[in-house]
């Protein structure tokens, strides 16, 4: 009996014994675990969730409220469909930046002498040529009206989110839009900008009642003192290159002006975007009105130049349409614009042009600009499939004029 008992307390012995171990081995492998995941270079990688752009894109414009909206919630971050390589935010600056200076050309004297006029015409040609870009002084527009539409800009932006869905379209067939990147779907990254967008027609003008009321006086009396200095800078233009002054406008070159005003809120982290990406302008001529915060950079000799805002002046550009019918003798030539810390930064551009919508004359160089010496560099296009490329490529850095090439 007392030899059972003896075996019986042994066995219940080696139990507690094993159950001990168990218990100190769960221990030291917790303390283990423990040691292990408090180091950064041994835990195992936390998992994300599966990215899905599409799905990001769609959120974003639901929201209708752009990225002013964004920065309005509080982020902190730039949403990854912002972001871009850094190869794209390149600013390929060197010691010798500080050589370039964009064009300032003073129209003051236009009317005057001859002398006068032929100066202006050399430098507007000049600048036309070498860098596609120049500033005006001395233009003909009010201050007083130049101030009131920076100042609409920020009164349309910086209402009640409501009031702007209302205006919130992709339709292009619409004359006045609110919208976030017209190429948010098909672009690589999005842009940090809003845009409302206006067409201004003529001889179809447009109903003044469907222009935004906080804008609405100061858009009216802008355009119209905008397409004027449009007509005297072809003018210009016509005699640079050697036709009669009415010649780019008998071709219609004025007859649309389309309306682009552009907010660029601040940014939290500009390094990461870019406010628009590089790019060509569509259309013959654009005329910009950019307020005092910087960030519009030309491309020059593989440097991107700050166009920096000189109080008063205007920016003027070549477009695309204007290099194909001058034969490359006019450059249409890539720019950009920084995202920043500062701001916000708003625009105002003016592209000038033909009807895009119900032109049916093709577009293609000028004959008299073709010769033996200067052959012919493009093909006849029509208005449609200039824009429905244009649209279709998107803001993505790329040139639309090669694919119209012979």
């Amino acid at each position: 009996m007392q030899g059972h008992v003896f075996f019986y307390d042994f066995y219940i012995i080696i139990i507690i014994i094993i159950d001990l171990y168990g218990h100190l081995s769960k221990k030291s492998q917790e303390k283990e675990k423990m040691a292990i995941s408090s180091d950064p270079l041994l835990s195992s990688p936390i998992v994300e969730p599966v990215y899905n752009r599409v799905e990001e894109l769609k959120a974003f414009d639901d929201t209708k409220t752009g990225v002013k909206g964004l920065v309005d919630s509080g982020i902190l971050k730039v949403p990854k469909i912002f972001i871009r390589p850094p190869n794209e935010l390149d600013y390929k600056l060197d010691s010798n930046l500080s050589q370039f200076q964009i064009p300032i050309i003073y129209l003051k004297g236009i009317e005057g002498d001859k002398k006068t006029r032929q100066e202006i015409v050399d430098r507007i040609l000049s600048a036309s040529e070498n860098w596609g870009f120049f500033l005006v002084v001395n233009h003909g527009l009010p201050t007083s009206v130049m101030e009131e539409m920076i100042q609409g800009v920020f009164r349309f932006n910086e209402q009640n989110d409501e009031v702007k869905k209302e205006l919130y379209s992709r339709d292009r067939k619409k004359r006045v839009r609110f919208f976030s990147n017209f190429d948010l779907y098909t672009s690589k990254a999005a842009n940090w900008r809003d845009a409302l967008y206006i067409s201004m027609l003529t001889p179809d003008p447009l109903d003044p009642d469907e222009l935004p009321i906080v804008c609405r006086q100061t858009t009216i009396a802008y355009a119209n003192h905008v397409t004027k200095l449009g007509d005297t800078l072809f003018e210009l233009l016509s005699e640079g290159l050697g036709l009669e002054a009415n010649f780019l406008k008998q071709e219609k070159c004025t007859e649309s002006c389309n309306l682009a005003y552009h907010y660029y809120p601040v940014c939290p982290e500009p390094e990461l975007t870019i406010g628009t990406a590089r790019h060509t302008d569509a259309g013959f001529l654009t005329i910009l009105l950019q307020d005092s915060i910087g960030g519009l950079q030309v491309l020059h000799q593989d440097q991107w130049v700050d166009v920096s805002p000189i109080a008063g002046s205007l920016v003027v550009n070549i477009g695309d349409l204007l290099q194909i019918i001058s034969n490359d003798k006019l450059k249409s030539v890539e720019h950009r614009v920084l995202a920043n810390r500062n701001g916000p930064r708003v625009s105002v551009a003016c592209f000038l042009g033909q009807r895009l919508d119900k032109s049916t004359k093709p577009c293609g160089p000028i004959k008299d600009l073709i010769s033996d010496e200067t052959p012919r560099i493009y093909r006849d296009i029509l208005m449609k499939e200039y824009v429905d490329h244009f649209y279709s490529q998107g803001l993505d850095g790329k040139s639309g004029l090669d694919y119209f090439k012979l």
